[in-house]
């Protein structure tokens, strides 16, 4: 028998707007209903206490779990993330991807790429070839190569002495090492192969990133020309916007082509920078990512990324030693507290910073039609947040990942 479970009593935020006290209906994996409440919830078991525990069903196979005070929004959808937990996804083991996997589902985020970096090419292609096997599985949505196609002067957390120009040749091998599962991959397009490299992602059906890019603006326009779609975490590694030298960000955040990725942990880039960029390019095309590494959901200390080795402090990971001794390597970010920063410091609205935590990132990838929006036929993964918007609950294709307790 097909378990139904009632999600009722919270704010729901569907694709139109927000519902208030409304209802979402589980059956197995998927959500068969999302609306408003009409009427007392289906089945006899209605009330809290119907759900005291995770599991418990009665007879009728019929769930109630009354979520007053809370908020119900799509799972999450991180485009660029490289690990958590301890782990990292360039180790290339299927125990350290899991990991990360978990510790991002237990933060809200129900679907995602595994990013990796720099790395020797041979090396790159075995980490693809042992991640596309957890992407098959489902428990990632595919893989994104951020490096080794990105320039040396905006390098920032990748080893320099392994970066090299983008020959369509190497980057043909690293998708067909991913074996039909590379989703994106961030390249340097002013680099020698840069334009030819974007158009056979594009003709692949794998994203092209302009990212880590010393780029002009009318050269970024080139790249967008050929195919490029996304913005590897936009004003970071790259040229600062200037009044007279635009610059890549400018070309990237007026086209209407283009999806902008901001990572939004207060470090990465100024509460003013971010709104100018959300304002301007707005939620339908903007992806908040974590560009996390493995100290996601950890305390400060020294953690690998890739070849190269970081310290945390505060919260803030740095390289710790080499020629790029103390840039940012990525962040300790997950994509809760990115959505509570959003909506109670940067002033977004619910609506569009569910958009562009979930909905955006899913349709960049494709499988919107499966994730991203709280609507009948799709997934049942959705995040459940308490009114001060802290993470209560989690729920990925109908089962529970952190059961929610509000109060």
């Amino acid at each position: 028998m097909v378990q139904r479970t009632h999600l009722t009593g919270a704010r729901v935020v569907l694709p139109d707007g927000v519902v208030d006290s409304g209802r979402v209906t589980v059956e197995g994996t998927h959500i068969t209903a999302a609306g408003p409440a009409t009427g007392p919830a289906a089945g006899p078991t209605a009330g809290p206490a119907a759900d005291a525990a995770p599991g418990h069903a009665d007879s009728g196979g019929e769930r109630a779990l009354d979520l007053a005070g809370g908020w119900i929004v799509p799972g999450f959808v991180d485009l660029h993330v490289h690990g958590g937990g301890g782990a990292s996804f360039s180790a290339g083991t299927p125990e350290e991807a899991l990991t990360a996997i978990g510790t991002h589902r237990r933060h809200g985020t129900t679907t995602m790429l595994a990013s990796t970096v720099t790395g020797d090419l041979d090396d790159l292609a075995r980490q693809a070839a042992a991640l596309s096997e957890l992407v098959e599985q489902g428990e990632l949505a595919g893989i994104h190569f951020e490096g080794p196609f990105i320039s040396p002067h905006r390098c920032g957390a990748h080893q320099p002495s392994l970066l090299r120009a983008p020959d369509p040749a190497d980057v043909r091998k690293l998708v067909d090492a991913a074996r039909g599962t590379a989703r994106m991959m961030t390249l340097a397009p002013e680099l020698p192969g840069g334009l030819e490299s974007v158009r056979l992602l594009a003709d692949s059906g794998v994203l092209a990133a302009v990212g880590h890019t010393d780029s002009t603006y009318e050269a970024t326009l080139e790249a967008v020309e050929a195919g490029a779609t996304v913005a590897t975490h936009l004003f970071n590694a790259m040229p600062s916007l200037l009044h007279r030298a635009p610059g890549p960000v400018a070309a990237l955040l007026e086209d209407e082509r283009i999806t902008v990725e901001l990572i939004n942990d207060g470090t990465h880039l100024h509460p003013a920078v971010l709104g100018l960029a959300f304002h301007r390019a707005g939620a339908d095309r903007v992806a908040f990512i974590t560009d996390a590494m493995g100290a996601a959901g950890m305390s400060d200390g020294r953690y690998p990324l890739g070849p190269m080795e970081v310290e945390v402090k505060d919260g803030v990971a740095r390289i710790s030693d080499g020629p790029t001794a103390g840039s940012i390597a990525g962040s300790t970010l997950t994509l809760d507290r990115a959505f509570r920063r959003a909506v109670t410091i940067d002033g977004l609205g619910v609506e569009a910073t569910v958009r562009a935590l979930s909905a955006t990132p899913a349709r960049v990838l494709g499988i919107a039609d499966r994730v991203g929006s709280l609507e009948p036929g799709k997934d049942a993964d959705l995040v459940v947040l308490d009114d001060d918007f802290r993470l209560r609950g989690v729920m990925r294709r109908g089962a529970w990942v952190v059961h929610p307790v509000l109060g």
